[in-house]
């Protein structure tokens, strides 16, 4: 895998996106010969080195013949495409990006996005920012891409549409569900364009996870920004394999006037209910009293539930709460045929090694009562037909 990160402190855009894929090894010259087969007019791409804030990028230039800040609907730009012998992949992701624009901007304006007429982003320089973008990923090999929180700007920009707040309201359309903040800058940092790449292109946003970098690259903005190096940069690299991660709440009660046969049907009715854990510790409370410390580890979403069984169904009055962070190994359910029947083994990995197996208890005591043998000989045959089916794949 060819993993690429954007970190996007100064925003993100077209051309910024463009300079970072020539800084990274992509040439003008494979640009200009690929976008050649979109069969429009007018127009060149040159590059050069820019200083911004004393970091080195590179600078993309579209410059065309004359003004062609053409309007276009979605159909005429989709047909644009589509009639052209870029590769497939190329073709579907570029279209995808201005299905977005389109659907953000009918959003916005209160209309369908094929009735949308595309004015910045309809001409022929922001066709070429977004199409070759998707080139110049395509050309460095890049299978997945992540953006970090997105740094919008702030103040107003000028449109066809007269003054609009920074960010532009097609550009917070086309964040939604992306991380994003305002700085001081009034500037726009964020333009749709970049936007619509970004929340297209990649398969997530948040901070950078844990990778082995192979490259760094730096795309420039058009203009230079007081305090702040105004680029967009750009990580490829591996993904080192790391730990799933996720937040759960703990719920504990200290109970010291139960009847003790009553656990056992509480922990079924709250693992029933949703519960990722339930277990019991043995404590002293004041004046020498022998209790029971009773915890339960809960996702967020079923934690009134699980409150409602145990208030129901115990002699507590009050529970304590606190969120807890989890790390834990990746793991899939796996199915497996064995001498005694069919079981599922759980199986943990670390990237691709796989650091344990663990068969199913309940399949396993079904079969064992089924076949009339003992749990620790299905279990252990279940563990091994998983072993020897795995190392039939390899």
């Amino acid at each position: 895998m060819t993993f690429a990160y954007f970190d996007c402190f100064s925003g993100i855009s077209g051309d910024m996106i463009l300079g970072a894929l020539v800084d990274a090894g992509v040439s003008v010259d494979a640009l200009l010969t690929e976008l050649a087969k979109l069969n429009l007019r007018g127009y060149d791409i040159s590059s050069e080195r820019v200083l911004r804030a004393g970091i080195a990028a590179t600078k993309v230039h579209v410059r065309l013949d004359h003004d062609q800040h053409e309007a276009r609907h979605l159909s005429d730009i989709t047909t644009i495409i589509n009639t052209s012998p870029l590769s497939a992949r190329v073709r579907e992701k570029s279209i995808a990006v201005f299905n977005r624009l389109a659907e953000a901007e009918a959003n916005v304006h209160g209309t369908t996005p094929e009735k949308i007429h595309f004015h910045e982003v309809g001409a022929v320089d922001a066709i070429v920012d977004i199409v070759g973008s998707v080139i110049g990923l395509e050309l460095l090999g890049i299978t997945h891409l992540m953006t970090s929180a997105i740094n919008t700007g702030s103040g107003f920009v000028k449109t066809e549409h007269g003054l609009l707040p920074v960010p532009a309201p097609a550009t917070v359309e086309l964040l939604k569900g992306i991380p994003l903040y305002q700085s001081s800058v009034e500037f726009e940092l964020a333009t749709p364009t970049g936007a619509a790449l970004a929340s297209t292109l990649a398969s997530s946003s948040g901070p950078l996870p844990h990778l082995k970098i192979h490259a760094v690259a730096y795309g420039a903005g058009g203009r230079e920004i007081p305090g702040r190096p105004n680029v967009l940069r750009l990580m490829i690299g591996e993904p080192i394999p790391s730990f799933d991660e996720d937040a759960s709440v703990v719920i504990e009660t200290n109970i010291d006037d139960m009847n003790p046969q009553v656990y056992g049907h509480l922990m079924e009715k709250l693992m029933a209910r949703g519960a990722q854990d339930v277990y019991l510790t043995p404590i002293i409370m004041k004046k020498g009293r022998p209790a029971v410390l009773l915890s339960v580890l809960a996702e967020h979403a079923t934690v009134d539930a699980l409150l409602a069984v145990l208030f129901r169904e115990t002699t507590s009055i009050g529970v304590r709460l606190r969120e807890t962070g989890r790390k834990k190994l990746p793991r899939e359910i796996v199915p497996v045929e064995t001498a005694y029947g069919s079981a599922r083994v759980k199986v943990s990995r670390q990237g691709e090694e796989i650091l344990t197996i663990t068969p199913e208890y309940e399949d396993c005591r079904r079969l064992a009562e089924e076949r009339s043998v003992p749990l620790k000989t299905v279990m252990e045959e279940v563990k091994q037909a998983f072993l020897r089916g795995n190392a039939a794949k390899s």
